[in-house]
């Protein structure tokens, strides 16, 4: 095989003087030349230049270039470089013709077959016996398993990381949701307490009410301040009812019903409002299951909910579209209104028991309508996924599994 040219200095030592010199360091040569064609690194020695005086076999099982290949290359090794290294090699050769060492300089390599592969280089300069610098000396080190692994261990600390990102994510939000049960709880006991106080003096006004009404004309002139009183009478049973419904320790029992006919039949029940505000009510339950096992009073409180909200917050002219989908073991009521949205400060707080945006409307309650309906529909193993945007309306999703006792059981 061609060497290209080379010159290896002798080492001379004691007890060497019995040897005649040529033979000595003939010997010495031979023993060097065959040390380095046969280390297993890729080798090379460079003149004071730059210049390629010499390069082990190695370089072709590493490279696929022959040691010929290499002396024929213009600015060695820098063709066998990947481009995106090149600089990098520059900058190696210019601090090794300058005298300097270094190590551990990775850097990519494109073989003769296409095949790229990492590398790891070493540099020290060369001097002679009168210690001058006479060139450098380069070992390359193939690397590339090392760095594979090293590839895949990053990318296992970006996925654990990702993990525990996750679980730490889940953990506050189980967290926030566990201080919030905590605070329903309490506010549902005192609730229920007051609704329970509240309710039983209410009925008794509610039948003294009714007598005296039935004794006054319908064409007496204040005849209408007593539909009034009627009405916000209405209005206080409802809200005890919600206080009530916030903290009951016994649901109701689930039963199949037909979805789809409980859908229409809310939609009829709020086409009164809708048609006061100017809103379209339009619904669609092609999609839904024929049946679901659910307790069906508690679904119907639900989605009426939603649907009140979505009418009371879209303007008038506007549209309340109600749709069913059915998603694997999961049902989907989604409630889409086309009202002004609602605030990022806001949103996160519209589950809050007592939070209200409607102060001063006549339809306005105390602000328990989604928080109940949120306690309600985790009680069932469902939830409630809200997408909001200024000012495109906003999407309220009630998820209820198809089956309760299913959803219990995987729960």
């Amino acid at each position: 095989m061609k060497q290209g040219p080379q010159r290896i200095m002798p080492v001379r030592r004691a007890g060497d003087e019995g040897t005649p010199v040529r033979q000595r360091d003939e010997l010495k040569a031979d023993a060097f030349r065959v040390v380095a064609d046969n280390t297993y690194d890729w080798e090379s020695w460079h003149g004071f230049n730059g210049e390629l005086l010499w390069v082990n076999p190695a370089v072709e099982r590493i490279t696929g270039w022959s040691v010929e290949e290499c002396f024929m290359m213009r600015d060695y090794p820098l063709p066998i470089v990947a481009r995106g290294c090149r600089r990098r090699l520059e900058r190696v050769m210019q601090l090794a013709r300058n005298g300097e060492e270094g190590e551990n300089v990775e850097f990519c390599i494109r073989c003769r077959d296409g095949e790229y592969r990492w590398m790891s280089l070493a540099w020290q300069p060369m001097k002679d016996e009168l210690e001058s610098l006479s060139g450098f000396r380069t070992s390359v080190r193939d690397i590339t398993e090392r760095h594979h692994l090293r590839e895949q261990l990053q990318r296992s600390a970006d996925e654990l990381e990702r993990l525990i990102d996750e679980r730490t994510m889940k953990v506050l939000q189980l967290e926030k949701r566990q201080r919030q049960m905590e605070k329903m709880a309490a506010i549902g006991q005192l609730a229920a307490g007051i609704a329970h106080e509240i309710n039983n003096p209410l009925a008794g006004m509610r039948n003294a009410f009714e007598l005296f009404r039935s004794g006054v004309d319908h064409g007496h002139e204040q005849y209408g301040l007593l539909t009034l009183i009627d009405r916000e009478i209405e209005r206080i049973g409802l809200i005890t009812h919600q206080m009530h419904e916030l903290y009951r320790e016994s649901p109701q029992r689930a039963s199949e019903f037909a979805l789809s006919q409980a859908i229409a039949e809310i939609v009829r029940l709020m086409e009164g409002l809708a048609a006061k505000r100017g809103v379209t009510l339009t619904h669609d339950a092609t999609d839904a299951p024929p049946t679901v096992c659910l307790p069906e009073g508690e679904v119907r409180q639900i989605v009426l909910n939603i649907v009140r909200n979505a009418i009371q917050a879209s303007p008038a002219g506007g549209e309340v579209l109600i749709r069913v989908s059915r998603e694997l073991e999961e049902v989907g009521v989604e409630v889409q209104d086309d009202g002004a949205g609602i605030s990022a400060t806001i949103l996160p707080r519209i589950f809050d028991p007592f939070f209200t945006t409607k102060h001063g409307e006549e339809e306005s309650g105390m602000g328990l309508g989604l928080s109940v309906s949120q306690s309600l529909i985790e009680s069932m193993g469902g939830r409630i996924e809200v997408e909001s945007r200024q000012p495109q309306g906003t999407q309220f999703k009630a998820i209820f599994p198809v089956n309760l006792s299913d959803a219990a059981e995987s729960t």
